[in-house]
């Protein structure tokens, strides 16, 4: 089942050849076994640093440190009265890429980095935005808490489904219309329908290139509720001060008269048949991996730190999650809103739905975010990009080894002859940098200031901000949508050396890369890879 393929990844079988860019067999674990691997393996020794040689052009921003930060007196000045970004933000985007931003302010700045708020918007827009209740336009709160509101009635009908056949009840048994467990699975199966057609019927479709970008201008956005009268959004309203967010420190209880689609085809075709299978599947192995999210962003989140037992409890309920009483209350919390907003995602992206690795990049993010909806968002524009090293084909992970190693080649004609020798060449041993974006090589801190430098890159090039040759001159370096590949080929290019002349296998270069965890200086690794962008990002990206 493509769920298990995907998530379960130590299932692959180990005698099938990897793929080599050089075309000639190997004797490498499959892609699906590698990925197993490359998550769990964490060799522990020492890291050797070499230096990457410098190109012919610096990066403007060579040696700069934490000190550069956006820091909450210049994010202030950086907007207007009516709360807008001065130069449609092009200052304030240069800002982050050059230092990052002061962890105070990072739950207003970083909606912006995400998309969730367009550049242009105001202060009064984006709290209409932050408040929707009535009705449901992209990015809104209410939007999310429909699809919340699906994922407790999928949970309760499973719950319902489990409770009959352990009752010793035929799932078949249709008789005298009783409540049978086919019956039950058929409601799952309406409730995942109904989700994706209502994100349809509002212009959302997940199994595509998003139809609307997360970053629509909020005016648009306002408008559009403004005409949305249907008397379905009535219904819901009244119901939306009973939906449980893992933030909110209210018990409340579900109703199950929620409205949904009316285009729900009651006899699922195969298809869609498994597609319940899968949102099944999701909802068993996010709870796993959020039970198992580890404490580092611990000491970054004292209010979530500081959450009651009570409290965590009943986060913990909301969610149908069970077996953490080894767990801190705080932790209990943090597991508990990963299931929420994970499970939502499922939902809205039904094509990626769930995939090990995915919980690591949504983890920091509610560390920020408090607000379950604003973190789902900000998750959803994360994963615009980020998706593709989810799909099941793994087309977005190859094309983006193969820049790597194109980079490499351009940079280090000999260390990329060695790596060919070594039929190394596909870069398979930093798959695990790329799946999860440094997430297990960096600290907590450093990750987030990687990932604020990158978000920043992609937003101005949404933007537009670096597109003419008069700006990419007078920037010296040019925003890209794939500063992360360039900080990991920096990251082999500085233990050039000690591949070179040590390592002769690519086992060998796997072990090092993952014994990085914790020995690498995020701003010399930015430094290193803002240089190899200068001088390498015509001839990669053209």
């Amino acid at each position: 089942m493509k769920a298990l393929r995907r998530s379960h990844t130590s299932s692959a079988s180990s005698n099938t050849p990897s793929p080599s860019s050089s075309g000639s067999g190997s004797s490498s674990s499959t892609w699906i076994q590698l990925r197993s691997v490359l998550f769990v393996v964490n060799s522990s020794s020492q890291a050797h640093y070499s230096h990457l040689d410098r190109g012919r052009l610096k990066s403007p921003w060579s040696r700069r440190k934490r000190k550069h930060v956006l820091t909450p007196q210049q994010w202030s000045n950086f907007l207007t009265p009516d709360g807008k970004l001065r130069d449609g933000g092009a200052k304030f985007l240069k800002k982050v890429r050059s230092g990052g931003v002061e962890p105070s302010i990072r739950p207003e700045v970083w909606p912006f980095l995400l998309g969730v708020y367009d550049l242009d918007s105001s202060k009064e827009e984006r709290e209409l935005l932050r408040t929707q209740k009535r009705y449901v336009c992209p990015n809104s709160r209410k939007e999310y808490e429909k699809l919340r509101r699906q994922c407790r009635r999928i949970l309760r009908r499973s719950s319902e489904t489990f409770k009959l056949c352990e009752n010793g009840e035929t799932v078949d048994n249709e008789e005298d219309g009783g409540s049978s467990a086919h019956d039950t699975d058929s409601s799952s199966h309406e409730d995942v329908v109904s989700a994706r057609e209502s994100l349809s019927s509002e212009g959302k479709s997940p199994d595509v290139e998003y139809s609307i970008d997360p970053c629509t201008t909020l005016s648009e956005g306002a408008d559009a509720s403004a005409q949305n009268t249907e008397s379905s959004d009535d219904s819901e309203l009244s119901e939306d001060s009973e939906v449980i967010q893992a933030s909110a420190p209210e018990n409340r209880e579900d109703n199950d008269d929620v409205h949904v689609s009316s285009k729900v085809d009651t006899s699922p075709s195969l298809p869609t048949r498994c597609a319940v299978e899968d949102f099944a599947t999701w909802q068993r192995i996010i709870r796993v991996d959020a039970v198992r999210a580890n404490s580092e962003w611990v000491p970054y989140s004292p209010s979530q730190a500081s959450v009651s037992e009570v409290r965590a409890q009943r986060s913990a309920e909301a969610v149908g999650l069970k077996e953490h009483d080894h767990l801190e209350p705080c932790r209990v919390f943090h597991a508990a809103r990963l299931v929420a907003i994970l499970e939502a995602y499922a939902l809205y992206d039904p094509e990626i739905g769930y995939c090990q690795g995915m919980s690591d990049l949504l983890s920091p993010i509610i560390a920020v975010m408090q607000e379950d909806h604003e973190a789902f968002w900000c998750f959803v524009g994360f994963m615009k990009k980020a998706r593709h090293n989810f799909r099941l084909d793994e087309v977005g992970i190859r094309r983006q080894l193969s820049i790597v190693s194109k980079i490499i080649k351009f940079k280090d004609s000999h260390l990329y002859r060695h790596l060919e020798k070594l039929q190394a060449e596909d870069c398979f041993f930093v798959y695990r940098m790329v799946v999860v974006l440094f997430r297990r090589e960096l600290s907590f801190e450093q990750t987030l200031c990687l990932w604020e430098v990158m978000w920043a890159d992609q937003a101005a090039i949404r933007a537009g901000i670096g597109k003419s040759a008069g700006s990419r001159i007078r920037q010296r370096v040019p925003p890209t949508d794939d500063l992360l590949l360039y900080a990991i080929a920096a990251s082999v290019l500085q233990k050039r050396k000690l591949i070179i002349e040590k390592y002769s296998s690519m086992d060998e270069i796997l072990r090092e890369c993952n014994s990085m965890s914790g020995q690498l200086d995020v701003w010399k690794l930015l430094d290193d890879a803002h240089n190899l962008v200068v001088n390498l990002h015509e001839k990669i990206e053209t």
